[in-house]
């Protein structure tokens, strides 16, 4: 990674970082100034924790979970470490989808409100379906030592692409339920009459997108990718001081040193399959 793509990677990600707060903050307004505040009453405020939650967990720290790999800074810590983070942070998101479902279900039935009917319904549960899914078998496939190397190698790419598919559907549905709120909601004026409430939630989902638009973008640049653990300890080991004042070159010599490495015993291959899903 050279020096300017070094300091394009830090302005993606304080961008995404900050869009991601920002969607939190507007989501949280949103709730608190335009409709009926947070509860846990089965009433409309307890309806409420289902945006809240899905922006929070669903979207935003989904999206950090993405690109944890990514961060220079964490490049030092154990492979082992990170794959710790990155599933941690994935199983708090899938939390806060549960009780956001929770929070629907309780709404819909205490209002007699049919469950289900809803295209937003059926791809909403599907994705959080599908990303238990994801959960259940990358925990399964790269947090237990007995797995095989060449299973581990043979699940990444789907792996990969399962993960950034998830993402993005998970920001579709989203988009859909905001729509649905605001149609369903608004009642005088109506949203087709844009009151500040509906321009201020399509606000809200065009800094979603944007934020997806940014972690897909840091999450595909194969130049940013995390490099393989032992490129990395003999480039440290071979550099010295140097090679921590000089971060740009040090980084682009670790991607190619990805690039070269092939054989080795088996824990080289371990680390090698690992680096593919970063």
């Amino acid at each position: 990674m050279a020096m300017d793509n070094l300091k394009q990677f830090v302005f993606a990600l304080s961008a995404a970082a900050s869009l991601g707060f920002v969607c939190i903050i507007f989501v949280l307004t949103w709730v608190l100034h335009f409709k009926e505040g947070l509860a846990w009453d089965g009433g409309l405020a307890e309806f409420n924790w289902h945006p809240v939650l899905i922006v929070t967990g669903f979207i935003f720290l989904q999206g950090i979970a993405i690109i944890v790999y990514r961060l220079p800074w964490t490049w030092k810590c154990s492979k082992l470490m990170m794959k710790f983070i990155h599933a941690g942070l994935n199983l708090l998101a899938f939390i806060f989808a549960a009780i956001s479902l929770v929070a629907v279900f309780d709404f819909h039935n205490a209002a007699k409100i049919p469950n289900m009917y809803s295209l937003h319904s059926w791809l909403g549960l599907a994705v959080v379906i599908l990303y238990s899914l994801q959960l259940v078998l990358g925990l399964g496939v790269y947090l237990i030592p007995i797995t095989p190397v060449s299973v581990r190698a043979a699940f990444m790419p789907l792996h990969v692409y399962s993960g950034l598919f998830i993402f993005t559907s998970a920001i579709a549905t989203a988009l859909m339920g905001i729509t649905e709120k605001l149609i369903f909601g608004l009642k005088d004026p109506k949203y087709k009459d844009s009151p500040p409430e509906a321009t201020f939630v399509n606000v809200l989902g065009v800094l979603i997108v944007v934020f997806g638009a940014l972690i897909l973008w840091i999450a595909t640049r194969t130049s940013w990718k995390r490099p393989n653990d032992q490129a990395f300890h003999s480039l440290h080991t071979n550099g010295g001081g140097e090679a921590n004042t000089k971060v740009g070159p040090a980084l682009s010599q670790l991607s190619e040193g990805l690039e070269a490495e092939a054989g080795g015993d088996v824990r080289r291959r371990s680390n090698k399959s690992d680096d593919q899903v970063d």
